[in-house]
């Protein structure tokens, strides 16, 4: 074996995707030279490597937006855009477009639930981010899978798309508050999500803002992040909430732009791919503000679609 495996460190390799015919193995290093060879470069064993050195994973739970800019999709553009490996767990798929939510079906019955445990099972989950999550029985899947799970988790408490389509059921509502709320480590509701987690009526008032965020901290928030993207004005401010400091001022130039599909998605995942690095929460929140600013300042040099586009996950990246 030792030999063999010096002679294959002088061939040329490249990565590869798992052979569909032959799917035991994948992801890894194929070496291509005059005579076929039926395995990877390296032992399996060589493939793990310690917890310090080894790539940052964040799990996405959501549901899937065809178009591509909000939901699992902005997700896993953000988590690599951050230097993150993306996983997956689709709650619902949805039919729409930059313009309007066409359909939304949720999965099977068990499938939400079964697709998070068997990444558990498997990969060394960082951080998790949980976004639209439709119904109650989808609430509880979630609770369920990820009962035992030790890491970090934001919760982007999804309800109304950019077009104005529900994505969550009203009764609902009530399964987040109760049992997703209490699990996450962060909420990041915007404005008018707030007010109906604490039922109260959606406020551009600071202080108003900051006593409904306070009441989601009484209801069992460890840290709330409120978005202030629904306000007005000229400056677009969140604040983040803890029980251990004064509320936190993040402060942006509110940008002319109608591409803006998938911010809160955005938002979120950069957040849970910060803590997936082994960022504080505020560091994490901080950065992931920043990252969304430059994304949005960016997202006029897409053209995509003709309603609300999406960010530009990738301003740092394409050229």
């Amino acid at each position: 074996m030792g030999s063999l495996l010096n002679e294959l460190r002088d061939t040329s390799c490249r990565p590869i995707e798992p052979d569909p015919d032959n799917t035991g193995e994948g992801n890894g290093t194929a070496c291509h030279q005059s005579r076929q060879i039926p395995f990877l470069c390296l032992p399996r064993e060589t493939r793990h490597l310690d917890a310090e050195s080894r790539t940052p994973v964040a799990l996405t739970i959501a549901g899937s937006d065809s178009s591509g800019g909000a939901g699992i999709q902005a997700d896993l553009k953000t988590f690599s855009a951050l230097g993150v490996y993306g996983a997956s767990a689709i709650t619902a798929i949805t039919a729409q477009n930059t313009l309007k939510v066409e359909r939304v079906e949720a999965l099977p019955q068990g499938m939400v639930q079964q697709q998070i445990l068997t990444v558990l099972e498997d990969l060394p989950v960082d951080a998790i981010k949980i976004g639209m999550v439709l119904s109650a029985n989808i609430v509880r899947e979630i609770t369920e899978a990820i009962s035992n799970y030790q890491g970090r988790v934001v919760l982007d408490p999804v309800m109304i798309a950019k077009s104005g389509d529900s994505l969550l059921d009203e009764d609902a509502v009530d399964s987040v508050r109760t049992l997703l709320l209490p699990r996450a480590d962060l909420i990041t509701p915007n404005l008018p999500e707030v007010a109906v987690l604490t039922n109260n009526q959606p406020t551009n008032n600071t202080d108003h803002a900051l006593t409904q965020g306070h009441a989601l901290m009484e209801l069992g928030a460890k840290a709330v992040l409120i978005k202030g993207g629904h306000g007005l004005g000229s400056t677009c401010t969140d604040w983040l909430i803890t029980s251990e400091q004064p509320p936190i001022k993040l402060a942006s130039t509110r940008i002319s732009t109608p591409n803006t599909h998938g911010t809160g998605c955005t938002y979120s995942a950069a957040i849970a791919a910060q803590l997936a690095k082994s960022e504080s929460l505020a560091d994490a929140v901080m950065h992931a503000h920043g990252y969304l600013a430059r994304a949005i300042q960016s997202a006029d040099q897409l053209s995509i679609g003709s309603g609300h586009g999406p960010v530009h996950h990738f301003h740092g990246i394409w050229q």
